[in-house]
């Protein structure tokens, strides 16, 4: 779709919610006071290998159904699960071991007795008309939110949540066992509008044919990754998809806006049971794509969602919009990580969907200890 339907859908939103059409008085940011993820110790391992090949679509995954079946993780299970390794660039690995107290888990399972709204789905990443936004205009590729969304060069996508820290999927650079080998000199790459003249080699053709107002990739290197334990084989078995997520964090810091996190809260309590997310889908290579849609099913860890996609976008910030509280002013915020097209268990049977990681409770708390290095700043979500 283009920039014209692209302006017309987003006046279309700002005008149900001014005038009161999505009841917007019910969709207010409730900060809460997050947990506290505790570093008991911290030792050096061996450094990784660096062979996997990354891997966009899971098999066998198990899903919203399947985890209903499951009983709840206990304290010692999530201390497992939220225990992370740290990469850096000069190829020093460190695992760190959490403390979690049982009283900050009240919120944390909020809803996983739920039934959800489940719906059925067909068998395709794009579902019926594709209702994405190729964004290619330059006030939208270098305005907020869309310049939040960063390509990771192992082929997925990220977010800016910091002027230093991208927020993705974890199996974007670790499929489980080892980390992918684009993982050992990871970049990140910030779409910008070239420049006339196209660069430093002056005279050359290949930047006279790219002086066109053509958008392109500026990279930066990333010099330290965070991963959840969770994520890894034989640790969280039928749940690791729950803690498909990663930090990166960037060499130098980044100049424009970043986009904050939040815990996640309740499908009914989102505008029109809505998310939005950009990625760079591979159907379209250097385009940054922008789509939304109704999320379909929820547990306590995932989101399904009728969003259409394709690889490449796996590790998109989930975000959605709500009002500040006692403030006129919306605000988006991260709630979730896109994990991509996954093949799920639903009653014995193979089931294809779209899934997001939500962020909880103690999510936000190790996502945000990981960007802010204290928890004086994680406080509230």
């Amino acid at each position: 779709m283009g920039t014209i339907q692209l302006l017309l859908l987003l006046s279309m939103n700002t005008f149900l919610l001014a005038f009161g059409i999505d009841n917007v008085e019910n969709y207010t940011w409730h900060l809460q006071q997050a947990p506290q993820l505790l570093n008991k110790r911290t030792i050096t391992i061996e450094p990784p290998r660096f062979e996997a090949k990354t891997k966009l679509v899971f098999n066998s995954t198990c899903g919203i159904e399947c985890q209903k079946k499951l009983p709840l993780p206990t304290v010692s299970d999530l201390q497992n699960y939220l225990s992370y390794e740290t990469v850096y660039n000069n190829g020093t690995r460190t695992m760190t071991e959490v403390n979690i107290k049982e009283s900050d888990l009240k919120n944390e399972f909020e809803f996983a007795k739920s039934e959800g709204r489940s719906r059925r789905r067909t068998r395709r990443q794009v579902f019926g008309l594709d209702s994405r936004f190729s964004i290619s205009n330059k006030h939208f590729i270098t305005s907020y939110p869309f310049n939040t969304a960063v390509k990771i060069s192992t082929g997925c996508t990220g977010i800016l949540v910091s002027r230093k820290h991208v927020l993705t999927a974890a199996h974007c650079i670790h499929d489980g066992k080892d980390y992918v080998k684009g993982a050992k000199r990871l970049r990140v790459g910030f779409l910008k509008m070239r420049t006339k003249g196209g660069g430093k080699r002056r005279g050359s053709k290949r930047n006279k044919r790219s002086a066109k107002g053509k958008p392109r990739f500026q990279w930066s290197r990333v010099v330290r990754t965070q991963v959840p334990k969770g994520w890894f084989k034989g640790v969280a078995n039928d749940i690791a998809v729950d803690y498909d997520y990663a930090v990166l964090e960037l060499k130098r810091p980044q100049k424009h806006k970043y986009m904050e996190i939040g815990i996640s809260p309740p499908v009914q309590n989102m505008p029109s049971n809505r998310i939005h997310f950009s990625g760079f889908d591979n159907d379209v290579p250097g385009n940054l794509v922008y789509r939304f849609c109704t999320v379909s099913d929820e547990s306590s860890d995932l989101l399904y969602q009728y969003c259409d996609a394709q690889p490449g976008a796996s590790g998109s910030g989930v975000y959605i919009r709500l009002k500040q509280p006692e403030q006129r002013a919306w605000k988006r915020k991260i709630i979730g990580v896109f994990s991509g097209h996954q093949w799920v268990d639903v009653s014995g049977a193979q089931q294809d969907y779209n899934v997001a990681v939500r962020i909880t409770p103690l999510k936000y708390a190790q996502i945000c200890f990981w960007i802010h290095g204290n928890y004086a700043d994680c406080r509230d979500g």
